[in-house]
């Protein structure tokens, strides 16, 4: 019964052995970089309000193809538009400050005239009162006091134009300003409509009529209707092996039986720091029929592809670099790798019997 026992054992133990025991294969080997994938409609953004205010109306509805300026919501706001009527108020008041006939100008301008006269006047006598003086007839009291007023007219004249320069200045400039506080004012009346920056699609309506808006909350979505980006997030650890115009193969979860082709159109370079990731954005060189936003799948980006290669097991690898054989631990230099299988460039042949490390 013992004896029968052992060459059970040797039986059992000898097919674990042959299971356990493979040879190198050849086969084509093609080495990718995994991602998660989301298609996103093309150069879609988030529509702003640039008014706060109440929506009175949205004028698409989801699934609207839109055109470029074209009006897609309706905000009511009455504040802007009394900005606007004072603007206008204050706009017409400079204006006739400046130009107006009962202009400010109009008064200093009388001053002037005024000013003029008295200064004539004022010569008139002191060179009368100088003449007499040098021919020693009256006093000299009179004389002061001619060149005294004389001299308060030509500085009262000459203030007054001076001032009449500055005041035209500073009512031009008022002028300008009030016009550029009108129209500032103009262009704030017009953001009450929102209107699509491009040819497109509208997404998602996130604001209905009677809600509050504001400038930093998002109205709406609004994307391509026809071109579509898939979107991959690559391990930091990939990154680096990921370039443009790489072929990327796709199974989106809607179409579970089909893979789709496209390829690398962009690679972001800033990282994700909270998934440790870095975004690359592909493009499909034939769309399926129908996509939608948010879709989601598998991607795998090709890196390299060879044909009949020698390939072993990922699992019958030791330290990432050496296999057992019949004859030992031997040192392999390995090539492209997949999830199951990696080439080997050197350190064994096809003849050469592996076995399975033990667990």
């Amino acid at each position: 019964m013992k004896y029968i026992f052992l060459i059970l054992l040797i039986i059992i133990s000898s097919c674990s052995n042959e299971q356990d025991k493979i040879q190198p294969q050849e086969r084509d080997l093609t080495e990718s970089v995994y991602s998660s994938v989301t298609i996103q409609p093309d150069s879609s953004y988030q529509v702003h309000a640039i008014v706060a205010g109440i929506l009175d109306i949205n004028l698409v509805e989801e699934g609207d193809l839109v055109k470029k300026d074209q009006p897609i919501i309706e905000i009511i706001n009455n504040a802007p538009k009394l900005n606007t009527q004072n603007a206008k108020l204050a706009l017409d008041l400079a204006k006739e400050n400046y130009y107006g006939s009962a202009a400010i100008l109009s008064g200093i301008e009388e001053e002037i005239a005024a000013a003029k006269l008295k200064l004539s006047n004022d010569s008139i006598n002191f060179f009368r009162q100088k003449n007499l003086w040098e021919q020693k007839i009256g006093s000299k009291v009179d004389y002061d006091n001619r060149k005294l007023n004389y001299d308060l007219s030509q500085n009262n004249l000459d203030l007054l134009r001076s001032k009449y320069n500055r005041t035209k200045n500073e009512l031009l400039t008022a002028v300008k300003q009030a016009q550029n506080s009108y129209q500032a004012s103009l262009i704030n009346t017009k953001d009450f409509s929102v209107k699509s920056k491009m040819n497109g699609k509208v997404y998602a309506l996130y604001k209905e009529p009677g809600e509050s808006v504001n400038t930093t909350q998002p109205l709406a979505s609004i994307g391509s209707a026809t071109n579509f980006v898939i979107e991959l997030l690559i391990d930091e650890v990939d990154i680096v092996r990921v370039k443009r115009d790489q072929e990327v193969l796709i199974n989106l979860d809607a179409y579970s039986n089909n893979i789709f082709k496209g390829k690398v159109s962009k690679i972001y370079p800033k990282k994700d720091e909270r998934n440790q990731t870095f975004k690359v954005e592909g493009r499909f060189v034939q769309l399926p029929d129908v996509l939608y936003p948010g879709l989601s799948g598998e991607g795998n980006i090709i890196i390299a592809r060879k044909d009949n290669v020698l390939t072993i097991p990922k699992e019958y690898l030791i330290d990432n670099d050496k296999v057992r054989t019949e004859d030992g631990i031997v040192d392999i230099a390995i090539g492209l790798q997949n999830l199951e299988y990696v080439e080997v460039l050197s350190g064994i042949t096809k003849d050469t019997y592996i076995l399975k490390p033990e667990e």
